[in-house]
């Protein structure tokens, strides 16, 4: 039987970004010094399949600190983590490394250094969200306000309207937070913004990807995981932009097959946590079914690279 025809515009870049890449590496490189187990705060990154790998491998994930016995090294996420935990972990003298990507690391930094000019921070982020529990923790508490919406501005109480300054989460819609910014600037004038986005660039050409194929095809599969930001903003992207279907899957056994009767053309990308494998499981699953003609849509390309900290880098 003749299979039905299947233009496949598959996203690039799309998948790891460097500080995924990283924080895995990371965790593996600390296997490979220390032995089974390692520890692990919270998900190393926002992704099933790489998880349940290193699970396999002798990572155990836990998701406070408490749950970690203090002989063993524990790794904290890419995500970032509060202040307050490497402290607790100096104070009972465990061996641990950070993961947090580099560029949630610069946000911590901006936001240090706004406090000490006597700034209050308003955070746009995602409420739960571990980035933005990491970064918050940065500082006492009521000194980092958070805002997730335009209208949570509106109500937004702060110490002083002229003393005041802003960061975000990493992963978040760029359409999106252009609004909630221009709405705080609207009604704090004098707020200072970070000197570059904090949106990364993973993101950010990962959701421009997005934008350029989302007007000729009839659905888009976002491959990644339902607890990854990034992911889920990739979604909301293709369907702002003229894509009629969009989906969420984790892996291939996800789709949605009764809602892509009919398609003749589809889009493909990968949050920055989902492997190149699950991609390419997809992929061979539409095979299955379609005769596929892929064409690589390719918006920017990536060369960054993050060193993984230099106890892993020594001998044991």
């Amino acid at each position: 039987m003749t299979q039905p025809p299947l233009t496949l515009y598959l996203a690039a870049p799309r998948g790891f970004c460097a500080g995924v890449d990283r924080a895995i590496k990371i965790v593996e490189m600390a296997l490979q010094k220390w032995g089974a187990p390692v520890y692990v705060r919270h998900e190393i990154v926002h992704n099933k399949f790489v998880v349940d790998a290193l699970r396999d491998q002798g990572a155990v994930f836990v998701e406070e600190l408490d749950e970690c016995p203090g002989d063993r090294p524990v790794i904290f996420s890419a995500h970032g983590v509060p202040k307050a935990v490497p402290a607790e972990a100096a104070r009972r003298e465990m061996v641990y490394v950070d993961a947090t990507c580099p560029l949630v690391s610069k946000v911590h930094i901006e936001a240090e250094r706004h406090h000490e000019n006597g700034l209050q921070i308003v955070m746009i982020g995602h409420a739960g969200h571990p980035e933005t529990i990491g970064t918050m923790g940065q500082l006492p508490a009521g000194e980092v306000l958070l805002v997730e919406t335009e209208a949570d501005v509106a109500t937004l109480e702060v110490r002083d309207p002229d003393r005041l300054a802003f960061v975000t989460q990493t992963t978040l819609s760029v359409d999106d937070t252009k609004g909630i910014v221009a709405t705080l600037q609207d009604r704090f004038p004098a707020i200072i913004g970070p000197h570059k986005e904090d949106i990364c660039y993973a993101t950010t050409n990962r959701q421009a990807a997005v934008k350029a194929m989302a007007g000729r095809i009839d659905a888009m599969l976002v491959v990644g995981a339902p607890n990854s930001s990034n992911s889920r903003r990739l979604v909301e992207v293709a369907a702002n932009n003229g894509c009629s279907y969009a989906q969420l899957v984790q892996r291939a056994t996800d789709i949605d097959w009764r809602a892509l009767e009919g398609i003749s053309a589809i889009g493909i990308t990968a949050g920055a946590s989902a492997p190149e494998v699950l991609v390419n499981e997809v992929i061979d699953a539409l095979r299955a079914r379609y005769d596929v003609t892929v064409e690589e849509v390719e918006t920017a390309q990536e060369n960054v690279e993050f060193k993984v900290p230099r106890v892993l880098r020594e001998p044991a």
